[in-house]
């Protein structure tokens, strides 16, 4: 991130190791917790925040870790939402970005607030097929946009939720905890359930008679080999 900036776009390299020694009062970490040895994606997301103007906004890519994983990250992420920082949460579909297939998320932070609810958007479905990757199409980006613009609740896609609500659940941001995509299937009716099973079972048996039928026209081209072949049509007669 520039060192003074409105807007802060930032996709850093995912759960890196770095070293948090001797970081406690870095003015960047101080108010919120050092991330841990083995992951810096919280490090990169203050860092950021840190720099951001008074009245600015930041978007941060980051893996769907940082909304639960717990120990150090969960106090940062506390924090954060106790601080009201986190503005909104995207999910997005897998194998968008290229060197890493895994679904990823897009965090917005903002310095200064008024509301203290959080948008959480589940926006992984939304995606076409290109070659080995997936993309978002224009109309995938404009529904993200618009939610997240007009901070609209939109059933099994986006939500605001109440800071009570992210309490209740020990500050665990798991966009399934929020955001339900479960779509039903239409249970068939039992009657066509079994005509189905009828249907294929007077199919099985038309092919079964048809086979033994051919079965019965062949000969063995010895006397035992003929007395096996009709040894054999006799056994899967039954």
């Amino acid at each position: 991130g520039s060192e003074m900036c409105i807007r802060d776009r930032s996709n850093p390299p995912y759960s890196q190791a770095w070293n948090p020694t001797d970081k406690a009062e870095d003015p960047r970490y101080r108010r919120f917790g050092l991330a841990p040895k083995g992951k810096a994606d919280f490090a990169f997301l203050l860092h950021d925040l840190f720099h951001l103007k008074p009245d600015g906004i930041m978007t941060i890519v980051l893996p769907h870790g940082v909304l639960f994983r717990g120990g150090e990250e969960g106090t940062i992420r506390q924090n954060l939402i106790e601080q009201n920082h986190i503005d909104a949460i995207i999910g997005l579909p897998p194998n968008i970005f290229y060197g890493t297939g895994i679904p990823t998320i897009i965090m917005v932070l903002k310095q200064k607030r008024t509301n203290t609810d959080v948008l959480i958007v589940d926006a992984s479905k939304g995606f076409a097929k290109e070659g080995k990757n997936n993309v978002l199409r224009a109309r995938d980006i404009k529904r993200i946009v618009d939610v997240v613009v007009h901070r609209k609740s939109v059933d099994k896609f986006s939500r605001t939720v109440s800071r009570d609500e992210i309490r209740v659940n020990d500050y665990n941001l798991n966009i399934p905890r929020y955001v339900d995509t479960f779509e039903e299937e239409e249970v068939e009716p039992l009657t066509e359930i079994v005509a189905k099973i009828n249907q294929t079972n007077a199919t099985i048996e038309s092919q079964t008679a048809s086979l033994l039928d051919m079965l019965g026209q062949l000969h063995g081209t010895t006397k035992e080999a003929d007395a096996e072949l009709k040894a054999f049509v006799k056994a899967f007669k039954g």
